[in-house]
């Protein structure tokens, strides 16, 4: 097993949310995050926009239609803290090291992530439980 660290940084936090705009009336306008980006991701069918914290980006997640699988999350969970986002190298690579470390990806490929870049869950069931996901240059 590589000692090697699997990310180089943390990335964001992600927060789901139901609405986003009323969402920003906490985190932009009661904690004074100024909002970097806003971006709906078409393929994922979601709207990612992330706040500046400084060292890192909390990231509102809205799922934008009725079947996303974040809609189910929300009605068990409610909105909060979703999953921790780490930086990595490369997301393909990092991927494809699951399996030495006793990991696995949730899905066989990366997903499309904010800016062009790529990202990727790896499978709670293999990380305790923990939503982790990585994202990266391809």
């Amino acid at each position: 097993m590589s000692s090697k660290p699997l990310f180089s940084r943390l990335d964001h936090i992600a927060i789901v949310v139901r609405d986003t705009d009323e969402a920003l009336t906490f985190y932009r306008d009661k904690l004074g995050l100024p909002v970097v980006i806003d971006e709906r991701i078409e393929s994922g069918n979601v709207r990612l926009t992330h706040l500046d914290m400084g060292n890192l980006h909390l990231q509102l997640v809205q799922p934008l239609t009725s079947d996303h699988p974040l809609n189910q999350h929300l009605d068990q969970h409610g909105e909060g803290l979703h999953h921790l986002c780490f930086e990595t190298d490369d997301v393909r690579t990092s991927f494809a090291a699951l399996p030495e470390r006793g990991m696995k990806p949730k899905s066989e490929t990366p997903h499309d992530g904010p800016l062009g870049r790529k990202a990727g869950f790896i499978d709670p069931s293999t990380s305790r439980d923990v939503i982790w996901e990585m994202t990266g240059p391809q």
